[in-house]
């Protein structure tokens, strides 16, 4: 039973450790990138309501 929790453990830092550096990164790729988006809509939408619902005046 130990060794089988040893081996559980063994298994899951690494899984654990290596889907939160995953999720860093690609949360730190949308945040970085958020500004070129935005940009990139309102130039395409030309004055447009934008499409996501919210409206600000």
């Amino acid at each position: 039973m130990e060794l089988l929790l040893t081996f559980f453990l063994m298994a899951a830092i690494p899984t654990v450790v290596g889907g939160a550096v995953i999720l860093s990164l690609v949360g730190l790729t949308m945040w970085a990138t958020a500004p070129l988006r935005r940009r990139r809509r309102a130039n395409s939408e030309d004055g447009r309501v934008p499409s996501g619902g919210s409206c600000e005046y």
